[in-house]
C-alpha cells in the first residue's frame, strides 16, 4: 500500500474512532454508519446529530455540479470487480459529497430477443448476477452502492447478495430483491441497462468501460484504473475539499 493511501485510511480511522468516542451510538439504532447522516431523523435515533452538523458545514458548495462517474460493467469480470473494490469504493468512501456513481451491469453481454434472455460473456451465472445487482440497484436506492460493493468483493457474489443486503439496507425486504430478479421487472431494467451500454460513443471495446460526466476519453480511463482519486479531485470543478489537496490537520510532535 502506497503512502497515500496509508493516509488516507489513517484519516478515516482517526475519524471513526472519534465519532465512536463521542457519538455512542444507540443499539437500537438499524442504519449502517453511512447513512447516519442522510436525514435528521436518522441522525437524532443513532444520537450523531452533532457529528453531522459539524459535517454539513464542511461540505462543497452545492450550486456546483458532482463529477458524474458512470461505470459500465459485468457482474463476474475480476477487472471489474477489482476496479469497483480497489478504486471506486475507496474513492466514493472519500469524495462523495464532490460525486456522483452510476452503475450499469451488462457489458459485453447480449441480448436474444426470441428467447427473451440474455447471453453473458461469463456464462449464465454472470447473467444472473447482473440482473441480480440491476434490481438492487432499482430497489435500494442510495444504499445500493455499498451492496453491490460488498457483493463484488466476495468470493461468492451472487450467494453475497442476501447478507450485503442486510448489511447494508436492512429495512429493505428480501423478497423485494427476489421477486425483481423472477419477474419481469428484472428482464426489463437488463434490456435497459443493454440500450445504454449500446448507446455508447464511442463503443465500448471492453469493461470496465468508465466515463465522467457522460463523457469517454482514454486519458481518464488510464488514470482511473490507477488514480481515480486524484482525478475525480482534478475534474471537479468547485473549491476541493481538504482531503483533495492534502491539508490534513496538522498535529503536535513530540519525542521520547
Amino acid at each position: 500500500m502506497n503512502s497515500f493511501w496509508s493516509s488516507v485510511l489513517f484519516l478515516f480511522f482517526v475519524i471513526y474512532e472519534k465519532c465512536e468516542a463521542k457519538s455512542h451510538p444507540k443499539p437500537s439504532c438499524g442504519y449502517p454508519p453511512s447513512q447516519w447522516c442522510r436525514t435528521l431523523e436518522i441522525a437524532v435515533e443513532c444520537g450523531v446529530q452533532k457529528q453531522c452538523m459539524e459535517l454539513n458545514a464542511t461540505r462543497p458548495d452545492p450550486s456546483v455540479p458532482p463529477v458524474e462517474v458512470t461505470v459500465y460493467y459485468e457482474s463476474l469480470c475480476p477487472g471489474c470487480r477489482s476496479f469497483l473494490t480497489e478504486q471506486l469504493f475507496p474513492t466514493w468512501t472519500m469524495l462523495k459529497d464532490i460525486m456522483t456513481v452510476h452503475l450499469v451491469p451488462y457489458g459485453n453481454a447480449e441480448e436474444l430477443p426470441e428467447q427473451n434472455s440474455f447471453l453473458c460473456q461469463h456464462g449464465e451465472p454472470e447473467c444472473k448476477a447482473n440482473m441480480f445487482e440491476a434490481c438492487i440497484l432499482n430497489v435500494t436506492g442510495h444504499a445500493a452502492f455499498p451492496i453491490i460493493y460488498c457483493m463484488a468483493s466476495s468470493s461468492d457474489v451472487i450467494n453475497a447478495a442476501l447478507p450485503c443486503l442486510q448489511l447494508n439496507a436492512p429495512s429493505v425486504e428480501w423478497e423485494a430483491i427476489k421477486s425483481c430478479v423472477t419477474g419481469g421487472l428484472g428482464h426489463s431494467l437488463m434490456h435497459e441497462n443493454g440500450v445504454k451500454t449500446r448507446s455508447l460513443k464511442p463503443t465500448h471495446r471492453h469493461v470496465p468501460w468508465v466515463t465522467f460526466n457522460g463523457v469517454y476519453a482514454d486519458d481518464w480511463e488510464d488514470k482511473a484504473m490507477s488514480t481515480l482519486f486524484n482525478l475525480v479531485c482534478k475534474l471537479y470543478e468547485g473549491i476541493k475539499p481538504p482531503v483533495c489537496t492534502g491539508a490534513l490537520k496538522k498535529l503536535n510532535r513530540s519525542f521520547c
